[in-house]
């Protein structure tokens, strides 16, 4: 039985990066905040890149596809073209200054800076949160 979100449809998908890296966690770790938030809905990347069709079908339906990626690799954005499906947004956290090493934990603005370049300047992209203060959607 495929479970269904209550979420409006114009929410953001994002599919992150979850890697051995402080990279791919932090990548993850953003999604995770921006998903409390009621920016967006974190999907399952394992579960697409597993061929669960009615996954595939999801994530080829959103109206707003965020890929986070960890790295340079681009895991998540290979995973996409094999596909043949173009996220609306790319972000690769290594990009945005912060180096990769296997620690467990890591400065806060390091995720900050992850969180504006999802938002970033090219805003009017992504849906706005649909959620109200204090709720989370897709609980």
């Amino acid at each position: 039985m495929e479970e269904t979100c209550g979420c409006p449809a114009h929410t953001a998908l994002l599919l992150p990066c979850s890697g051995a890296s402080n990279l791919g966690q932090i990548a993850n770790r953003r999604a995770l905040e921006l998903r409390a938030e009621g920016y967006g809905r974190m999907y399952c990347t394992v579960g697409v890149g597993a061929h669960i069709q009615s996954m595939i079908r999801a994530v080829k339906e959103a109206p707003c596809l965020v890929a986070i990626d960890g790295c340079e690799v681009s895991c998540v954005k290979k995973l996409l073209d094999h596909l043949d499906i173009r996220p609306h947004r790319h972000v690769v956290v290594s990009r945005l200054g912060i180096d990769k090493n296997f620690e467990t934990s890591w400065p806060s603005e390091h995720v900050a800076r992850v969180k504006e370049a999802v938002r970033g300047p090219a805003e009017d992209l992504l849906p706005k949160p649909s959620a109200a203060p204090g709720e989370q959607c897709c609980k």
